[in-house]
């Protein structure tokens, strides 16, 4: 007996159609897992000429590399799947992408129409799942609906506050082929708007009588490309400027009026900057970056919002005046209009020179394990201006938010919406395809490399030149920080690693251990000269944390 060829994608398929929209709205590259459901999208992507499918070895990886490309680029990141499982395990990253206002488009698979409507295999309401972790989930209903719902998908993700966004692509409709013939629509970008007259005069009204005023970026100004306006504004004005995690380097940290970034779990020095302050400028920042309880506790500060949209209700964060439009706008006008200068920069110098204090310590720190303030100056050393960094969330992210020094944006990355762990080794992957100039470096902790070290396969494959550098304690790290500083004792944290160096080899990664503290910056620099992909595994002493926080406690006031 012979087996019926199996039909195969046509161009004239809904599945090449969903390409041709994917190629209209300028995306390069998908990240994804095939499957089943949606093998004829996969099909029809190994036809184009101008979008890369980048195959992972799992789909939550797929979603930080989209995350991280869309933060990069600020264009969406795209991540795809097949159904049930394969679409949960984009959930997270799709999550992480929502809350750190980055634009992703995620699209998975689904059960044909006929049988999404009853008990089936594989079939959960995605687009239910979805919902509390996107602005838009969505389900493809009928075939002449894909050009209208991909334009809306990416519209939306890359709207004012840019956020995740998902489409279901029931196997049926991939499959469809339409009566007559469909095209992706055409693309009309919003474009910056110029803040309000009326609020401009009030605004400026309330900094023409501030005492010190602070400004602090978030990521919403690294996101609108208003570091060059930052600089005019604190120049002219002579105001000192602070930068939430998000917001690192959109004001470069070498700069006299630069505050650092603020939102470490105790009253750090750049806090000394807000306690002082009586009016804040908040250039892009969002309340989920960190509780604005951090930096204006009595809530008796008055503040001016400047951002595409307003502000979120927050009894520690009373807007005076909302100057809704482009921040990059919004500063130079308000510049503008205020005729007279301020002395409150004159105050960043020494709480610069507390840090500069504290980092230049650590470079002198030969102690092995490692000091986690040698690490931060090593990898500082060890990259350009413009070489980007991914923190993943663990101890290391705290002590690279607090010290790392950065001088342009997107070029030292945290997760500081959602906080996940394990976004930073296929994060890298994102941030070299999105910036392939530059040289990509992942630090991460041993228990979020574990997370996710299988995408050193897909880098390896696919020629990604990266460093990963794994700081190693055997145990969640942040969590014993935050166990014995609230509780006086740690339990359920330690844990085994496998030999870090044969792992990455056994992928075709160099490998590499650091046997004493002075072998860190050159293990550094000849990884970030390989055109390849390279592990290095480097313990640290965490003692230090403790230290920090009972520092930070009894630290006085540096003016």
């Amino acid at each position: 007996m012979t087996t019926a060829p199996k039909p195969q994608s046509r161009p004239d398929d809904i599945a090449h159609l969903l390409v041709r929209c994917l190629e209209a709205e300028g995306v390069t590259h998908v990240f994804g897992v095939p499957g089943e459901e949606n093998i004829r999208f996969v099909d029809a992507l190994n036809a184009s000429d101008s979008v890369r499918y980048v195959l992972v070895r799992h789909e939550q990886g797929a979603s930080f590399m989209a995350e991280i490309y869309g933060r990069i680029t600020g264009r969406a990141g795209v991540c795809s799947a097949t159904l049930g499982p394969g679409a949960i395990n984009l959930l997270l990253g799709t999550a992480d992408a929502q809350t750190n206002s980055t634009p992703l488009v995620a699209i998975a698979a689904q059960g044909g129409l006929d049988r999404v409507h009853k008990e089936s295999h594989q079939v959960i309401d995605l687009t239910a799942m979805f919902a509390p972790v996107t602005q838009w989930s969505r389900q493809v209903m009928s075939p002449g609906a894909v050009p209208e719902m991909v334009r809306q998908a990416f519209k939306t993700a890359e709207s004012e506050r840019p956020g995740a966004v998902f489409l279901a692509v029931p196997e049926d409709i991939e499959a469809a082929v339409p009566a007559t013939p469909l095209a992706p629509l055409p693309i009309n970008r919003a474009r910056p708007e110029a803040p309000s007259p009326a609020q401009l005069v009030r605004a400026a009204e309330v900094l023409a009588a501030a005492e010190r005023p602070v400004v602090l970026a978030g990521h919403g100004a690294a996101r609108s490309d208003s570091a060059a306006a930052l600089l005019r504004f604190a120049e002219k004005l002579n105001v000192p400027v602070a930068t939430t995690f998000h917001g690192k380097g959109v004001f470069p940290d070498d700069h006299p009026n630069a505050l650092g970034a603020v939102g470490f779990m105790r009253h750090d020095y750049t806090n000394f900057g807000f306690d002082r302050a009586d009016v804040l400028i908040c250039v892009g920042y969002e309340l989920q970056e960190f509780d604005p309880v951090k930096i204006n506790p009595r809530g008796d500060k008055q503040i001016l919002h400047l951002h595409h949209f307003p502000a979120e209700v927050d009894s520690h964060y009373p807007v005076a005046v909302g100057l809704t439009g482009d921040p990059a706008q919004s500063l130079d006008a308000l510049a503008a209009s205020v005729d007279r200068t301020f002395s409150g920069a004159d105050g960043a110098c020494p709480i610069r020179e507390l840090l500069a204090e504290e980092l230049a310590g650590g470079r002198r720190d030969d102690s092995f394990p490692l000091a986690p303030e040698r690490v931060v100056a090593d990898v500082r050393e060890a990259l350009g201006r413009e070489d980007i960094v991914l923190a993943d969330t663990g101890a290391g992210k705290m002590w690279m938010a607090r010290l790392y020094p950065t001088y342009e944006p997107n070029t030292c990355l945290l997760s500081n919406g959602l906080s996940t762990m394990g976004f930073a080794v296929p994060g890298a992957i994102g941030a070299h395809l999105a910036r392939p100039g530059r040289r990509v470096l992942a630090m991460t902790g041993d228990g979020a490399f574990l997370m996710n070290s299988q995408e050193l396969e897909t880098a390896v494959r696919e020629h990604i030149p990266m460093t990963v550098l794994v700081l190693v304690d055997d145990e969640y790290g942040l969590i014993t920080w935050k166990m014995e500083l609230e509780l006086g004792r740690h339990a359920h944290t330690r844990f085994g690693n496998p030999d870090l160096v044969a792992y990455a080899e056994s992928f075709g990664a160099r490998g590499h251990a650091v046997k004493s503290a002075d072998e860190l910056l050159p293990t550094l620099r000849s990884a970030l000269d390989h055109d390849g992909v390279d592990v290095i595994a480097c313990p640290v002493d965490y003692a230090a944390n403790l230290r920090l926080t009972e520092r930070l406690g009894s630290v006085q006031e540096p003016f």
